[in-house]
């Protein structure tokens, strides 16, 4: 199977007053690049997340983005800084002793100090874990079915494209043979006019036919672009990781392209060639896009 770089996933699990959110975007890249976004409190299991994500996904870009949100009183826990309280304390019976002051201090006026009282949830436990996993792979799962669907239809175009370059492929080959035919009848005519009544030298003519076929043969070329073309449908059909190992072919097809255009020395064979290159490069934009 064949897989598209691009795709999303998302996923809500909620359970015991604990809500977790994964969502997962992807595109196109050359490597396997994954940046995430998570809770402080739950950056001790980025690592787990990153390994799941590469069991499932080989190459792109990933924004991952995770939130956490709980109303679990085990999540709590209020924490109280004793040594500012009690500073505190000291400090403002020392100022009411000092300038004879009413000691009027109550609890509210220690809360309205900052920092006092912190509230804050605890560090993810085994439970939270096991609740993150699970929406990231129901995440993951999402996006791999996304960016398999997306793969078959860039397969299926792929192979659509290639019936056309084939038969373009098959129209520069029976052009090629009648290249030098041509060219002979033309350097005949062309001799006859320049050396009226002189009688032509048949062999001179056939050496020079013979040079010109010879520096403008195509036929290994073709070959290579054949056999290429055999290639590409057979990594298409094998599926897997296969992006780059397209992306290169497609980088010898349009050589093979470039050196026909410039050998042929054919005005029908150059518009084959840039019809060629033109359906190369929309397929080229396509393999980008594999995984």
């Amino acid at each position: 199977m064949i897989y598209s770089m691009t795709g999303y996933g998302r996923c809500e699990y909620e359970e015991n007053n604990r809500k977790l959110t994964v969502e997962i975007s992807s595109i196109n890249h050359r490597y396997l690049d994954i940046n995430i976004r998570m809770p402080r409190t739950l950056t001790h299991l980025e690592d787990g997340v990153r390994k799941m994500i590469k069991q499932k996904v080989k190459r792109g870009k990933l924004d991952v983005s995770i939130y956490y949100f709980s109303t679990a009183e085990d999540d709590i826990e209020v924490i109280v800084n004793d040594h500012l309280c009690k500073g505190y304390i000291e400090g403002y019976k020392k100022i009411a002793e000092i300038f004879h002051l009413e000691d009027d201090l109550k609890l509210s006026h220690l809360l309205a100090v900052n920092d006092m009282v912190v509230i804050q949830k605890k560090s993810a436990d085994d439970e939270i874990a096991s609740y993150l996993n699970h929406a990231l792979e129901a995440a993951l799962d999402q996006l791999v079915r996304m960016r398999l669907t997306e793969g078959e239809a860039l397969k299926e175009d792929i192979i659509c494209k290639t019936k056309y370059l084939h038969e373009l492929i098959e129209a520069i080959s029976q052009r090629s043979f009648l290249i030098v035919d041509e060219y002979r009848k033309k350097l005949e005519a062309r001799m006859a006019v320049l050396l009226e009544n002189v009688t032509i030298d048949e062999s001179r003519m056939a050496t020079e036919a013979a040079f010109f076929a010879d520096k403008c043969s195509i036929d290994e070329e073709l070959t290579r672009l054949k056999s290429h073309m055999l290639q590409l449908v057979g990594i298409l059909e094998e599926g897997g990781v296969v992006g780059r190992k397209l992306d290169f072919l497609m980088q010898e097809i349009n050589r093979e392209a470039n050196t026909i255009g410039s050998k042929a020395n054919d005005y029908d064979i150059t518009k084959y060639v840039v019809d060629l290159k033109t359906e190369v490069e929309k397929i080229r934009e396509q393999v980008q896009n594999i995984e």
